[in-house]
């Protein structure tokens, strides 16, 4: 096959980008939008924590199931398929009348978007046939899913500062048509696999082990340990347990486990799943530190974030040439150690401005170079004829990241907060169980009462909130520590890998 022309190549790669700018945006964006669409909606406390997950859960479990299909259709065909259906179910998000349809909706999103995000992986390898090309534009590619999630909240703040919240989804439009119109003349189909198969029994079990387990993580964080958390961990592990049981027997399974015997490989996801764990539970709490905490609007609060995403497109690149001349286990704990210090300063020094705009600078050198280094050893270790397994393990790792980073790190500032609150007396109980529930639900009680009983109520929420910041920095600081032993001992260059021809 004749090699496609340079500048092709590279204006391909550059379209390639703009489904997978516009799903990892997603991952953060809404978080910036939540106060005017409760005002708008009224959703409850728990819909508010869904209207946030239902994305990344949908999309994180169905990811394997469309990094097979895309084998077995091609991948470009499904990336167009996918971008189709996610354009339309944005507008129609962006246009919801309840909560439960922006729930819906989200949902719907998470279907589309996992037909995008594993395709884009596997034609880059169709694209780019030289493997130091390739090298580059995987690198291009991983800093894009950094610079993604990190641009959620600045590219919220511009938008609601001037439109509705619904703007939000409407982005989905002008990022998408480009490659609706362009990517039938830039892409290349991949070569489809015949042999690839799909089976309902695995993606349902998929989708519900992994379902239960968020919802039992979630259900201790708000009510505590309890006979329904009990139940949804026990259902999460068992179907859990069948899902591999079932791929380790089928003579083709969903999710190919073989790959993860490769150390090199299953070490590098888990260490990209981590770090991103890491940046959306910071982007978590500082959002509403920055909003409700210090008052800044969502302009303002998301321009203090500016720098850290500037490093993170900075590092991405600049890894490139060092992970040529670094190994492997030498270069990742280098760069856990910025993501383990960004928490010890939060830790150690109290959150505030200036602490966070370090902080987070920190984190994203460490994950956006991770993100590089990490991605460039899964597609290398994977043969040609598994690069969607291979990029779908990948990208669930990555939406799995995005899930804990809310759910076990939110909820460790979410149960620290409903633990030490002492609310003051002049509270109905109403307004006692919506400012008990989370921040938000302080700040949206604060807005009915006078102004002396609003700054009493909002400093003491205010420093429960901190506390459980502290908590989770500390939490998340021993866990960098531990990932930087296991990747210096475990973690080598690849030997023997396959290398494309």
């Amino acid at each position: 096959m004749q090699q496609r022309p340079r500048f092709k190549r590279w204006l391909g790669l550059a379209v390639l980008m703009l489904p997978v700018l516009l799903v990892t945006v997603d991952n953060t964006v809404l978080g910036f939008a939540l106060p005017k669409i409760a005002e708008a909606l009224h959703p409850t406390a728990s819909q508010q924590l869904w209207m946030i997950d239902a994305y990344s859960l949908v999309l994180a479990g169905l990811l394997v199931s469309m990094g097979s299909l895309g084998d077995r259709v091609g991948h470009r065909k499904l990336l167009l398929i996918g971008s189709l259906g996610f354009t339309i179910v944005s507008v129609m998000t962006a246009y919801s009348a309840s909560a439960a349809q922006l729930i819906a909706g989200r949902a719907c999103m998470g279907v589309f978007g996992a037909m995008l995000m594993p395709s884009t992986l596997a034609l880059i390898r169709s694209v780019f046939e030289d493997r130091e090309e390739r090298r580059l534009a995987v690198a291009v590619w991983a800093t894009t899913l950094t610079v993604g999630s990190a641009l959620g909240p600045l590219i919220g703040g511009i938008l609601l500062e001037f439109f509705s919240w619904g703007s939000i989804f409407l982005l989905a439009v002008p990022v998408l048509i480009p490659l609706l119109t362009l990517g039938p003349l830039l892409l290349p189909e991949s070569e489809p696999d015949a042999s690839s198969t799909l089976d309902p029994l695995s993606i349902l079990q998929s989708m519900t082990a992994l379902g239960a387990l968020v919802y039992g993580i979630k259900h201790v964080a708000s009510e505590g340990i309890d006979g329904m958390a009990l139940a949804a961990f026990v259902i999460g592990m068992t179907t859990g347990w069948l899902f591999v049981r079932r791929q380790l027997r089928l003579p083709t399974p969903l999710m190919d486990l073989a790959l993860l015997r490769n150390k090199t490989f299953s070490v590098s996801v888990a260490i990209n799943l981590m770090s991103l764990a890491f940046l959306i539970g910071f982007v978590f709490f500082a959002t509403q530190f920055l909003q409700i905490v210090l008052g800044m609007p969502p302009l303002s609060a998301s321009l203090a974030m500016v720098p850290g995403q500037i490093m993170a497109i900075i590092v991405g690149m600049l890894v490139v040439p060092v992970a040529q001349r670094v190994s492997v286990h030498a270069l990742v704990p280098i760069l856990l150690a910025f993501t383990g210090v960004a928490f010890l300063l939060v830790a150690s020094l109290g959150i505030s401005l200036a602490v966070l705009v370090v902080a987070f600078a920190l984190l994203n050198i460490g994950v956006g170079a991770i993100a590089t280094v990490s991605n460039d050893v899964i597609l290398s270790a994977a043969p040609p004829t598994k690069a969607g397994a291979a990029s779908a393990i990948s990208e669930t790792a990555y939406e799995v990241g995005v899930v804990l980073g809310t759910t076990v790190l939110g909820g460790l500032i979410t149960s620290y907060y409903r633990g030490t609150l002492q609310l003051p007396q002049f509270l109905t109980p109403l307004q006692e169980r919506l400012a008990s529930e989370t921040l938000a639900g302080a700040h949206t009680v604060a807005a009915t009462l006078a102004s002396g009983q609003a700054n009493e109520l909002m400093s003491i929420a205010g420093h429960a909130f901190e506390g459980g910041i502290g908590l989770m920095s500390w939490v998340t600081f021993i866990v960098a520590v531990m990932a930087i032993v296991i990747a210096r001992w475990t973690l080598k260059t690849p030997q023997g890998q396959h290398q494309p021809e």
